[in-house]
């Protein structure tokens, strides 16, 4: 009985360790907004935004890109790299 009793009492503190010696991981939050880019026409259609309804936004590195409807925002997400410098281009133009 001494000895299950013992295993019992050594399982439960090995267990015990082993919850208050994971390392928690807290996500930290960036304090830096996301910056609109103001590109007026869809990087991906290239129509003007708004022209279909109210604008549709992505958020992508930091940056809001402003897209014509929702099917663009997939596309959008499939290749960031290239509609997002599509959207910077057309915002530097239309400045």
């Amino acid at each position: 009985m001494k000895r299950i009793t013992a295993l019992t009492m050594g399982i439960i503190f090995m267990s015990m360790s082993m919850v208050f010696a994971q390392e928690v991981s807290v996500p930290q939050q960036s304090s830096v907004q996301p910056v609109e880019v103001g590109n007026k026409h869809c990087p991906v259609t290239g129509e003007a935004v708004g022209k279909m309804g109210a604008p549709i936004t992505y958020t992508y590195n930091g940056k809001i890109y402003n897209l014509c409807c929702p099917g663009c925002k997939n596309a959008f997400k499939n290749h960031p790299e290239k509609y997002s410098k599509i959207a910077q281009d057309d915002a530097k133009i239309t400045q």
